[in-house]
């Protein structure tokens, strides 16, 4: 049963207003004492004519009180709904019972397609930990969108093409070697790029031929990009690793390079819509009327740039995915180039740009060492970073219970769980004070102590080793296993809101209100030594708490241990 559906069609038909009017203004009060739904009568008392406590109390005395709801109170401006706990607990537990893990799925996205570009490193510079936050928050979106029913397609639009492969072949034609590459791997191209920069600040002619070679590629030669493809490889050996530790893998991982060849068509069309004109020898999209700056399509030398490649990439991925929504995932400091091409290909008559683009902005991860930058080579690699994690849980394990088995695999996954948690549980567009001890905590709001809740959980169904199957939970109307219980319920309006803002944190948010609801409920209520029908129920209710949790960091990208 929707209550809050229900609710709304007693008061609709009570005041014979809009359902879905109504359904919208419904409210979840902070605390069960003010009741279990409340509705404010103050949008009403223009249209009636009346003060909003008499509305209430009219709306009152019109509703016929259903079995599913125990009582309905007017407090002030507000109808406070009261359910009937034994109902409800029936009803919800039931019904996450037997959807098991996949509680919270549903079927709204079917048919669509939701292509998610995020991730994207440049190649042959190293992942570092500038790259975690588009990772993990385009790969919980990815997830949330499938949990849902659409066909969500990953992309991993890697930065292959541009003019930092010039720069790179530049500083290997003057100071690179091969066997240092093949021995040193990324950590040796990016040493070629920090000297590259190093050296061009003393002599710009550097930058020229740097733009040179990248002209090169773009017309073909040979040697470029063979040099290209080497520098190519090497970068993906190394982002694999990553990837793989991150359990993360992408439907596609089509970077600029493969719109190399699709580039000019869509230039070409730019001018046959005439919205190209051109500046200084470069080809631009006047936004001045939009208020923003020009867009850049090709530079002087006939040169692309990431406009072009972006602009050329949705036309194609439009045609290929039919797409209902294109997400990208990158930083607040792109906002202006993800307005300005948007604007352009809504410029171009593709009406679908206005409401099917949408940029999916985030803050930083400030460390104490200040701003992080790969050319100066102050960078932290995203690999030394995870093996940092994993080793501090592995150090708490040891001390809090080292005869755990499989202990390993456990730090890897709490490590790294502690990681993702950490990104994803404020809102994506805030920047991240970044502090180990916060982050690794098994006592705060972190990764670490929703995971161990998991565990709290799979250790009481195991200790009981009972079969709970055909648990009467009508009995669970106690107030912490209400409160749980509504928790719960509430998760699948949780998982839709999360994508309807784009916005993972509202899960990881929710998971950890459910890990703090359960913890409260296992320290006040005995569950092993209460009477059978109470030990059995509150079984029940451990196992979905469980599955509730397990299906959250599922979403989230999170492993959920079964010991800790």
């Amino acid at each position: 049963m929707d209550y809050k559906l229900e609710v709304a069609k007693l008061i609709a038909k009570a005041a014979n207003l809009d359902e879905r009017e109504i359904l919208q203004a419904i409210e979840i009060p902070p605390e069960s004492a003010m009741g279990d739904f409340a509705f404010p009568c103050f949008r009403l008392a223009k249209a009636m004519k009346q003060a909003p406590p008499a509305i209430a109390e009219n709306i009152r005395g019109q509703i016929e009180l259903p079995e599913f709801l125990d009582r309905v109170v007017v407090t002030g401006a507000y109808l406070n709904f009261f359910v009937d706990r034994a109902q409800y607990a029936k009803n919800a537990i039931g019904e996450i019972a037997s959807k098991a893990g996949r509680f919270g799925s549903a079927d709204i996205g079917k048919g669509g397609c939701v292509v998610i570009d995020y991730s994207a490193p440049n190649v042959a510079k190293p992942f570092h930990i500038g790259h975690l936050r588009s990772t993990v928050i385009g790969h919980a979106l990815y997830n949330i969108f499938n949990f849902l029913g659409y066909r969500s397609f990953s992309i991993n639009y890697l930065g292959d093409w541009g003019t930092q492969f010039g720069k790179i072949i530049t500083a290997y034609e003057h100071w690179g070697n091969d066997e240092e590459i093949k021995a040193g791997g990324i950590s040796a191209l990016l040493k070629l790029y920090v000297k590259f920069h190093d050296e061009a600040e003393k002599d710009p002619a550097f930058d020229e031929e740097a733009r040179s070679w990248f002209v090169k590629m773009e017309q073909g030669d040979k040697y470029a990009l063979k040099l290209w493809k080497w520098f190519f490889d090497v970068s993906m050996e190394e982002y694999q690793k990553i990837y793989s530790r991150l359990d993360i893998t992408f439907d596609s991982y089509d970077g600029e390079s493969f719109y190399n060849d699709k580039m000019m068509p869509v230039v070409e069309e730019m001018k046959e819509k005439n919205i190209l004109v051109k500046d200084d020898g470069a080809m631009i999209v006047d936004l001045e009327e939009y208020k923003m700056p020009p867009c850049l399509i090709l530079r002087r030398d006939g040169g692309t740039l990431y406009p072009t490649r972006d602009i050329a990439s949705v036309m194609y991925r439009k045609k290929e995915y039919d797409f209902v929504k294109a997400l990208y995932v990158t930083g607040n400091e792109q906002n202006l180039h993800f307005a300005q091409w948007f604007k352009v290909v809504e410029l171009m008559g593709y009406e679908w740009a206005k409401d099917q683009l949408v940029h999916i902005p985030f803050g930083l991860i400030n460390f104490a060492q200040g701003k992080l930058s790969t050319r100066k080579g102050n960078v932290i690699l995203m690999e030394k970073f995870l093996d940092d994690a994993v080793s501090k849980i592995r150090e708490v394990i040891e001390q809090k219970n080292p005869g755990l088995a499989n202990k390993e695999q456990v730090a890897e996954q709490v490590g790294i769980g502690a990681v993702i948690f950490n990104d994803l549980y404020n809102n994506r567009i805030k920047d991240i004070e970044f502090s180990w001890e916060r982050m690794l905590n098994f006592e705060g709001e972190t990764g670490p102590y929703v995971q161990y809740t998991h565990a709290r959980c799979n250790s009481v169904i195991n200790k009981a080793d009972v079969n709970y199957s055909d648990a009467d939970v009508s009995i669970l109307t106690g107030d912490d296993e209400f409160e749980l219980i509504k928790t719960l319920n509430a998760f699948p309006d949780k998982i839709i809101d999360a994508a309807n803002k784009y916005e993972p944190f509202v899960v990881s948010r929710h998971i950890m209100h459910v890990a703090q609801m359960y913890n409260k409920f296992y320290h006040n209520n005995n569950i092993l030594r209460a009477n059978e029908d109470v030990k059995k129920a509150r079984l029940l209710l451990t196992k979905c708490t469980k599955d509730v949790i397990a299906a959250g960091l599922g979403l989230l990208g999170i492993k959920a241990p079964e010991e800790m």
